[in-house]
């Protein structure tokens, strides 16, 4: 685990899962794991603020699920949300906008 960031990081994931062998069923369960720690805001992409220990746990449930011949995921670290920049050059989600 990557020890320059003391506690709580922020972190973006991002996977994309092959869809040979199963991988619409490996798909799923990353999916679902990546959603009980992180925020999903777009296709393959997760974000939050997670701590050292959840992350650890993150990648232990992930990892029977990731083909490492097939499927690709990588983390993006941060202190904190502040210390990126993000901008949409497209259609921007609104998560919020289902809530009355």
């Amino acid at each position: 685990m990557d020890s320059k960031y003391g506690g709580k990081m922020y972190i973006v994931l991002v996977y994309d899962i092959s869809k040979t062998e199963n991988g619409q069923k490996r798909w799923s369960h990353i999916f679902k794991i990546c959603k009980k720690y992180l925020s999903h805001i777009q296709n393959s992409v997760f974000e939050g603020e997670i701590s050292k220990v959840q992350i650890a746990k993150l990648q232990q449930e992930l990892k029977p699920f990731i083909d490492k011949e097939l499927d690709s995921v990588i983390v993006f670290k941060s202190r904190q949300q502040k210390w990126l920049d993000r901008e949409f050059w497209g259609r921007e989600d609104d998560k919020t906008s289902c809530f009355l």
